[in-house]
Order: structure tokens, then sequence, then C-alpha cells
């Protein structure tokens, strides 16, 4: 039992520190993007999801609407998480809140992949709380050199949005039913961009996307 709990502890170390390497690229995009340390670090404490956050600095405060829809809807995800882990933790009171908190990509891919209900538990607590804390530090290390690059493009940062989507979804994408979305998406985005301003032919073409993931799931359950 106590080597299986430290390799836990070992797991969860690891997916921190990893994380926290996209912190840096966070922190730096955001200051570079308008957004000030406080408001970068506010952020990382409060939304907490990756994905989301590259998603609101992407837009910014260019179009403060669609910066929030699009964060949304690349955080739904972690409802959907929230719903199988919710068996597994069986969180009561204050602890309910700090769980869906840390009810993230990470934390749910940990916990599900543990074979007893105490690893799965642990696994869930001490990944939470492990990218937390390297994510949040790498975060101000991130902002803290954005402030000094000042030019987002002199390193490539104005595509770090972009390129860290990216690669949260490629496992999916990878996957046919996955591919027909994206590809949805793309095209739906493009066409729409064509009679749109910036803004609503993403969030359009997400639509779709979700549309057609609707369809196909339907279909394997007919």
């Amino acid at each position: 039992m106590t080597n299986s709990a430290g390799k836990v502890s070992n797991v969860a170390l690891s997916v921190g520190i990893a994380t926290g390497i996209y912190g840096i690229s966070f922190g730096a995009l955001s200051v570079t993007a308008g957004f000030d340390i406080w408001q970068t670090l506010a952020l990382s404490v409060l939304m907490f999801s990756g994905g989301s956050q590259f998603a609101f600095v992407a837009v910014g405060f260019s179009d403060l609407a669609t910066a929030v829809t699009s964060s949304w809807l690349v955080g739904v995800r972690n409802g959907f998480y929230a719903l199988s882990l919710a068996p597994i933790l069986e969180t009561k009171g204050i602890r309910k809140i700090f769980a869906a908190q840390l009810t993230i990509d990470e934390t749910a891919a940990v916990s599900t992949s543990r074979q007893t209900l105490e690893e799965q538990r642990k696994g869930f607590w001490l990944t939470g709380i492990s990218v937390f804390v390297f994510w949040n530090l790498a975060t101000v290390v991130g902002a803290l050199l954005g402030q000094q690059i000042g030019d987002p493009e002199t390193f490539g940062l104005d595509a770090a949005a972009a390129a860290a989507l990216f690669a949260l979804v490629w496992p999916r994408i990878q996957k046919s039913a996955g591919a027909i979305i994206a590809s949805t998406a793309i095209i739906a985005s493009v066409l729409f961009s064509l009679v749109l301003p910036s803004g609503p032919p993403v969030l359009l073409g997400a639509l779709c996307a979700v549309v057609v993931g609707f369809m196909l799931n339907r279909g394997k359950h007919e």
C-alpha cells in the first residue's frame, strides 16, 4: 500500500511540474495581450482551467463577450468530468467547492486511471494541489518575463494560445469522430468569417461542432 501511495504521489508531482510549464506561456501571453500581473494571476487562481484561460486572453478586452463565451465553451468539459468524479470523491460542504475548482483534465485523468477507491481519491487531490501550485507559480514567472519581452511576436507568443489549445485537443482529433468535429468547426468558422466580423465566427463554428458531435454520439447509441 505504501509503495502504491508513493506511485500516486510521484505521478501527481510529475503532472504538476509538466503542466506548470504551460503556465509560463500563459503568464507571458496574458501580460503581452494587455492584462496586468494581478489580472493574470487572478485568471489562474479563479478560473484555473488552462484551455479556458488561453481562450480568454487570446480574445481579451477587444471583445469581452466573445472572450467569456469562448473560455466557457472550452471549459464545459470540466462539468462532464465532475459527473464521473462525484461518485468517487463523495465530497460534502466546503470540500465540494475545492473539488469543483480542482476538477480539470489532469485530475480526472490521474484519478480515473487508479485501481482502488483510495488511490483514486488520493490521485485527484494530490494532482489537483500539485497542478494548482505549479501552474500559479509558473504564471507569475511567465508574467514577469512577458513584461520584459514587450512584443508577443518576439518569441512567437502571439501563437502560444492557439498552439496550447491545439495540443490539448490533438489526442481527440486523431480519432475519426474528433477529426470530423474539428473539421466542422474549422470549415464553419472560415465560412462565417467571410461575412461576419471577428469573434462570432469562432462561436458559430464551435456551435456547429457541438451539433455534429451530438449527432455522432447519438448515432453510436442507436
